[in-house]
């Protein structure tokens, strides 16, 4: 596996990691014990990074990464979660110091930790992010050693932006793949140039990219992919990357044969990422200790050639671009 520096919290990381958010909830149901022989041939495979949120199954998958890490070897684990998406309502506002001590507390709970690794805030509103108190609290927390760093997750680049340029922000945590290239522009020498470490979410553009779905594919009525695909429940950019799932389907299998022999569209599309200057980890999501170990062997293959990266872009422009993006 390889791996990277990430320079503002110290630490080396795999280049792919786990999202834990499929373990938690949203994505149909895992039983516990297959949510722990995932995480666990993660961990066996070389991943190092396992993102988590204080509401994925409301505290369900924090439990179980809190698990894993008590399982595995002491600092074989680097724990990154979320918090935020409890606010309700979901404004401004409720980003102050007292809720996220309150959050926070919630989470070292769950995770049986007293001072945890990374905790980002969760796609807060817009505003949040240009409100001076939120870095004071957030300084504040780091102080009183709830956490050793914070880092932000975000939807838009304008939102990646404008925490790269606060000092203590250690990483921006922003939906990035072959399906949504628009952080390159900007969000990726930004980040790059101030230290900031790049966590890309939805990396296989929640599952597309793997070119394993069609027109008629049905997902189950708990997961996402059924119930967010206009943003019913959140933020549609984070089902399929916005993309109308008719129009991903086909862009997909036009991807798929862009792979390398031996190499499966979904582990193509891993490196991709990881290949990308500026990205720190890429975190997929995993529902079963096969798809967990396919996806940790995208870590170290060959990167992506020069022919290739061509041959991705030219496929979003022509089929992508106008649908995502002028948003996000």
């Amino acid at each position: 596996m390889d791996t990277r520096r990430m320079e503002r919290l110290g630490i080396d990381t795999s280049v792919i990691g786990m999202g834990c958010w499929q373990i938690g909830a949203d994505w149909g149901d895992v039983a516990e014990a297959e949510a722990m022989a995932t995480l666990h041939a993660a961990a066996d495979a070389g991943v190092t990074f396992f993102d988590t949120a204080d509401v994925y199954g409301d505290g369900r998958s924090e439990k179980l990464v809190g698990r894993l890490r008590r399982e595995r070897p002491a600092g074989s684990v680097f724990v990154a979660t979320k918090m935020g998406r409890r606010a309700n309502p979901h404004v401004a506002a409720e980003y102050n110091l007292d809720n996220l001590r309150a959050w926070n507390d919630r989470s070292r709970q769950n995770l049986g930790m007293d001072t945890l690794d990374l905790v980002q805030l969760h796609c807060p509103p817009s505003s949040v992010f240009a409100t001076e108190s939120t870095y004071d609290a957030l300084d504040t927390m780091v102080a009183e050693g709830r956490m050793r760093a914070y880092g932000v997750s975000v939807e838009r680049c304008d939102e990646a932006l404008a925490a790269i340029a606060r000092p203590n922000v250690a990483s921006v945590q922003i939906i990035l793949n072959a399906f949504r290239l628009k952080p390159l522009e900007e969000v990726l020498p930004a980040a790059a140039e101030a230290g900031v470490g790049i966590i890309a979410r939805v990396p296989l553009a929640s599952g597309l990219l793997s070119g394993r779905y069609c027109t008629d594919t049905e997902f189950a009525a708990d997961d996402h992919r059924s119930f967010n695909r206009e943003g019913e429940a959140f933020d549609k950019g984070e089902t399929f990357s916005g993309v109308h799932y008719g129009v991903g389907v086909e862009a997909a299998q036009e991807f798929s044969r862009l792979a390398p022999e031996g190499v499966t569209p979904a582990q193509f599309a891993l490196r991709w990422v990881v290949d990308t200057p500026g990205v720190s980890v890429a975190i997929p999501g995993a529902r079963n200790p096969e798809q967990a170990r396919a996806n940790a062997a995208a870590g170290s293959l060959p990167s992506a050639s020069a022919e290739q990266r061509d041959a991705v872009a030219r496929l979003y422009d022509r089929r992508i671009r106008e649908h995502v993006h002028a948003s996000w």
